[in-house]
């Protein structure tokens, strides 16, 4: 669990005291930063187009935007593939209300590359389900947003996942635990495969379902760790909104 091995600095910054905890570790040479979300307790929410209909895409206008309604935004990552236009490839489901349907087919690319899989936010939980099982069988998601490939499934890594593989990219996703308290989300820090990435959620982070979302154009948005990265305009973005001082004195 992240909550016994956060950093003291982690510990002494200034703020809300909520149940996201964010760290810099290193696992089998690679270096990552792990934000640990507790679901029970915190608001995580999709987004993709303020009220206008105008894609938000950056962590800094999501600010803004839950600024002027009174909340602040703890933490953030972008969540899933998108297209040119920013719209998800897959499923995307925000405040209960479905916006892009489920694609269970194969295709090319990673997302593609099946099984792939789906993150769905209830109403006291967050789990990760492969994609077909999901069309068949998933529970209602307040949030919901597809990707792929998954990374590791009941307990077992994706299989087309090669231990010798060269292709190394930053790479960042979410894995969550069988009773879907714990969302971690995870970005490299350098390039790793999949096999790498997908074993650091299995073997280290012992967490039995993980997806990717995406690679080089990954970014996070973790305020205690002094981090808030820029770029090109994002697709959809996850993130934990709380009301503006929840917390303080």
């Amino acid at each position: 669990m992240i909550r016994a091995a956060l950093t003291l600095a982690g510990l002494l910054v200034a703020g809300p005291v909520l149940a996201v905890e964010c760290q810099d570790i290193k696992y089998d040479n690679n270096r990552y930063t792990l934000c640990e979300v507790d679901t029970r307790a915190e608001q995580l929410e999709l987004f993709l187009q303020d009220s206008s209909g105008a894609v938000i895409g950056h962590f800094s206008t999501l600010q803004d935007t839950l600024a002027a309604e009174g909340k602040d935004l703890i933490f953030a990552t972008n969540a899933g593939m998108y297209h040119s236009d920013r719209a998800p490839v897959g499923l995307y489901v925000e405040n209960g209300q479905e916006h892009k349907s489920i694609v269970t087919r194969a295709g090319p690319g990673n997302f593609g590359l099946l099984p792939n899989g789906v993150f769905c936010v209830g109403a006291d939980r967050a789990d990760v389900f492969e994609t077909r099982a999901f069309a068949t069988d998933g529970p209602e998601c307040r949030h919901a947003t597809q990707s792929g490939p998954m990374l590791v499934i009941n307990g077992e890594l994706h299989p087309r996942f090669l231990p010798d593989s060269t292709s190394s990219y930053i790479r960042n996703g979410v894995g969550t635990s069988a009773d879907g308290g714990r969302a971690v989300f995870v970005i490299s820090r350098n390039a790793v495969t999949f096999h790498q990435f997908g074993s650091l959620f299995r073997d280290h982070l012992k967490l039995p379902s993980a997806l990717y979302f995406d690679g080089n154009i990954s970014r996070l948005h973790a305020p205690q760790l002094g981090r808030s990265d820029i770029g090109f305009a994002m697709g959809p973005i996850l993130g934990v909104v709380a009301p503006q001082n929840a917390g303080n004195d």
